[in-house]
């Protein structure tokens, strides 16, 4: 604890960074004024204070030593608690000694659980960082044996059983209950549940391992100056040289993309494409192979006709069949405008390069060429609108005035680095305190790499009638400036921050009883809904004037024209983009609702169909470097079109005609944000639309962007 204090005394965030609002204009100053001047106090006072954030039972500043100490607390606590659950006789057993204990029993878990785990995230200390990892395994370990634990599944079953529904909320959460350990096996025989975990622990194994092989493999290429003509200046003199002058590609995403998106000749394209899909070869290949053998043996002891009805259950697809006509409608629709973008992409390499056919390998290219010529637009050029206080300020007024809510920065809050700051969340009209959200914005040593949100405290209530409070962090990995220097945002981390944002606010407006369904435990399906509607907001003038400003001058936000062009942008090549998606997505349903499907010739068939007739480049094979397949995505990986088609609905629907109509922001505060995962998303979606969701405006939207 001393060295983290030391380690930011010299620092002063306020000294470099002006505050949130200082650009934002009248109406969200005015919403963010208190606190944002730094207090003088004593280190004593301060440090009273820092104990009194009301409502939090997070910890932020905690030693290595006492996040290993509080892991072994909260492992004591929840085995106290299961133990006395799994002791109630069957014939004794009600809500308030099965149901409620283990309600509360997450609740109360939440806050310290992630005062563990979140540090190894953010933490500047090494030694902090590594007991929170493992902090993280002995409670993830603690947890898998408990999902195990056959005691306490016979008490919540016979509850269940007996049929003393006090809720739909509870009668929901029993029924997760019990669901969750039949997903596990527990109503088989001990024979087939050792079979169950024997089945799983080879998953398991795979599944890192094919991965693992994809994160090892050091492969690149080497090429000529003249073989990456186009490649940008600054992104060769990055690139390793080989003694003789050639430059090493990495078959890495970032190396992969340049190439495919600058280089101007054809057969370096080709050659990077093909040695990046045939990456891990049959290694990998045949890994995947024997996950989706052992996912169909899983998945039909456990009483499922195959993987993909086994990991749908819980989403809103619910079957396969579902998501294949999902998947085949938007197809369909998207074909005539898909074959129309592929026609202009091929007379431009036609045009550019001659009667050479037109490959998967220049999609990329041809459509950044076209771009670049026809919209004589680059996204970079505007990246001086977007200074960072500035988007926020603008991004805070939007959600407070749609959502009827004030945000305040706490003054010297208790955190891990200077860079942080802490605001709570008060509802305008009742004057409550709804929770508060951390923002760690700017790139250092050791931080999490990726622009995320973390749940740090769920909101939940108790049977004492209390309401305990959500509190949630958003980590980004912006460039800082030193000195005076404004930060900027490239235009794609505008959107990346008002996604993660509404996460945020998705959080702290979840108003669900349990801990099981609030903040972001919402059907996966269903999670990212919110925060693709507000992505929107990214496109259009009147909240684009809010959120921008030119450095020189911020009065000057990004004028009509450019809103224009981002616009055309954004839809640029969709229907293309979306066909591939598609694609990938039907391969990792069949391969996960069939049985016997020859994986390696799957992708072969499917992408010309797909693809409107364009083939796959010669003896590359995705599926061994698909990871979405292999861990984390497997049967659903259409999820985020899936998403997408509903986001659509509810943007042109409810929102598009009045970006900041307080009357629907309110409604989809309290219709579909309050009730979290407590509800079916299909019900939440449709009294809110007061119909049921459609996929038409996902197909419009395209289409009149196309013409």
């Amino acid at each position: 604890m001393e060295n983290q204090l030391n380690g930011r005394k010299a620092e002063n965030p306020r000294r470099k960074e002006k505050p949130i609002l200082a650009l934002a204009g009248a109406a969200a100053a005015v919403a963010l004024a208190v606190g944002l001047a730094a207090s003088v106090v004593s280190s004593r006072l301060r440090d009273q204070k820092r104990k009194q954030l009301a409502g939090s039972k997070v910890r932020v500043s905690l030693s290595a030593q006492e996040i290993l100490k509080l892991s072994d607390r909260i492992i004591t606590r929840s085995k106290a608690v299961h133990d006395a659950v799994a002791s109630v006789p069957l014939d004794k057993v009600s809500y308030a000694n099965v149901v409620a204990p283990l309600a509360e029993l997450e609740a109360e878990l939440s806050p310290l659980v992630q005062s563990c785990i979140f540090p190894k995230l953010v933490s500047t200390l090494e030694n902090v960082r590594r007991a929170s990892a493992e902090a993280e395994q002995r409670i993830d370990a603690h947890n898998a044996s408990c999902s195990l634990r056959e005691d306490v599944y016979h008490v919540v079953k016979a509850y269940f059983t007996r049929g003393e529904w006090t809720s739909p909320e509870a009668n929901c959460f029993v029924k997760c209950l019990v669901k969750d350990f039949e997903r596990n096996g527990l109503n088989l025989t001990s024979t087939m549940r050792e079979e169950v975990q024997r089945l799983k622990s080879q998953i398991d194994e795979l599944s890192l391992q094919y991965v693992q092989n994809l994160n090892d493999d050091r492969s690149f290429l080497l090429f000529s100056g003249d073989e990456v003509i186009g490649i940008p200046a600054e992104f060769l003199e990055i690139m390793e040289k080989t003694q003789s002058g050639k430059y090493k590609v990495k078959l890495r995403k970032h190396h992969v993309g340049a190439i495919l998106e600058h280089c101007k000749i054809a057969t370096t394209r080709r050659s990077v494409a093909v040695a990046y899909g045939k990456r891990c070869g049959e290694v990998n290949l045949s890994i995947l192979k024997k996950l989706v053998e052992l996912r169909h043996k899983l998945s039909k002891l456990l009483g499922y006709s195959s993987y993909a009805e086994y990991a749908l259950e819980c989403r809103m697809a619910k079957t396969s069949t579902k998501v294949l006509e999902f998947l085949e409608e938007i197809s369909n629709a998207l074909s005539d405008m898909a074959d129309r973008e592929l026609m202009v992409l091929k007379d431009l390499k036609r045009k550019e390069e001659g009667d050479l056919p037109f490959g998967s390998e220049d999609l990329l290219y041809y459509m950044k060429r076209f771009q670049d010529i026809q919209l004589g637009f680059e996204l970079g050029s505007i990246k001086h609108y977007f200074p960072v206080n500035l988007v926020f300020s603008g991004i805070f007024k939007i959600f407070q005035d749609l959502f009827g809510l004030k945000f305040e920065e706490v003054a010297d809050p208790d955190v891990w680095h200077s860079d942080v700051r802490l605001f709570s969340v008060i509802d305008l009209t009742s004057g409550d305190l709804m929770g508060y959200f951390y923002i760690d914005l700017y790139k250092r040593e050791g931080k999490y790499g990726h622009t995320s949100v973390v749940a740090l405290q769920n909101g939940a209530s108790s049977l004492r009638d209390k309401r305990q409070i959500p509190i949630v962090l958003l980590i980004a990995q912006f460039q800082k400036n030193e000195g005076d220097h404004l930060n900027f945002l490239r235009f794609p981390e505008v959107v990346s921050l008002i996604h993660e944002f509404t996460h945020v606010i998705q959080h702290i407006c979840n108003r669900s009883s349990f801990a099981r369904y609030s903040g972001l435990r919402i059907n996966p399906d269903f999670v990212e809904v919110p925060a693709l509607v507000f992505e929107n907001w990214c496109y259009e003038s009147l909240s684009l004037r809010l959120m921008s400003g030119f450095h020189q001058d911020t009065t000057k936000p990004v004028d009509e024209k450019t809103v224009g062009l981002i616009k055309q942008w954004r839809y640029s090549f969709s229907a293309v983009k979306l066909k591939q998606e598609i694609l990938y997505s039907l391969f990792d349903n069949l391969i996960y609702t069939e049985d016997d499907i020859d994986i390696g010739e799957l992708l072969k068939h499917l992408h010309p169909k797909v693809m409107l007739g364009l083939p796959m480049l010669e003896g590359v094979n995705v599926a061994a470097c698909f990871p979405r397949s292999a861990i984390g995505y497997e049967a659903a990986c259409y999820s985020r079109l899936w998403s997408e088609v509903c986001a659509a609905d509810i943007f042109r629907s409810k929102f598009q005609d009045d970006l900041l109509n307080p009357n629907v922001g309110m409604e989809f505060r309290s219709k579909v944000l309050a009730h979290g995962g407590s509800k079916n998303p299909i019900s939440l979606l449709t009294d809110f639309l007061g119909r049921e969701p459609s996929r038409k405006a996902f197909i419009d939207i395209r289409a009149q962007a196309s013409m």
